[in-house]
């Protein structure tokens, strides 16, 4: 999945404590937007960032609703399931959460989701727990219970030019931390954001916008 080189927001600040892989880049692990972000496309975001490299960079926002949208309705409209046939749909397909991923390619499906499902050429894969697969397939999958374990849908993505990322980290925009299974595809959205910092040990109420301080 290549990043699309562009912007996602201003370079608002942040502060990064964890650590980079042993290439320097950030793919499956999670961006915390900092209390200060100035735009509102990525407040109070967690980000999940399946691309990371030289070319840029490319991720799925894990927390943020897409509106009204439920799961079941969206296959309606996609023709996968008839009108009616949503009562016969698995349990893991009536709770999955439509998110709103980011505001590029907002038209377009991208589904996180675990590892223990994968469609050749199609699914890429992050680490060992984490796959993208953007193709309609997973849908149907997901409809008639063969699909994975754990997945989100999200409308859209978040994608960064070469170099746009890491200055946006090094101006204090952005914190980053290990991903883990709630945090990705737990059911609480609305408390991700406050869990997410939590996990690296800050408290939202004591960052600051100053470099440095987190």
């Amino acid at each position: 999945m290549a990043p699309t080189g562009k912007r996602t927001g201003d370079s608002t600040r942040s502060a990064s404590p964890a650590l980079p892989n042993s290439a320097g880049y950030l793919d499956g692990r999670l961006l915390i937007a900092m209390p200060v972000m100035g735009d509102p496309r990525f407040e109070r975001s967690v980000i999940y960032l399946c691309a990371h490299s030289a070319e840029g960079a490319m991720g799925i926002i894990v927390n943020h609703p897409a509106g009204s949208i439920d799961f079941p309705e969206l296959l309606m409209q996609l023709g996968i399931v008839k009108k009616g046939e949503h009562i016969k749909l698995p349990e893991n397909a009536e709770s999955m959460k439509v998110l709103r991923g980011g505001p590029v390619d907002t038209g377009r499906g991208f589904v996180l989701h675990s590892s223990d499902f994968y469609i050749e050429n199609a699914t890429l894969r992050i680490d060992d727990g984490v796959c993208l697969t953007a193709t309609v397939d997973i849908l149907r999958a997901i409809a008639n219970g063969s699909g994975p374990k754990h997945a989100i849908l999200a409308l859209g993505y978040a994608g960064w030019a070469p170099g746009q990322l890491e200055t946006e980290i090094q101006s204090n925009g952005w914190l980053h931390c290990d991903a883990d299974a709630d945090l990705i595809f737990g059911d609480d959205v609305d408390d991700k954001y406050t869990r997410a910092l939590q996990k690296i040990g800050i408290d939202p109420g004591m960052l600051s916008n100053e470099a440095g301080h987190a």
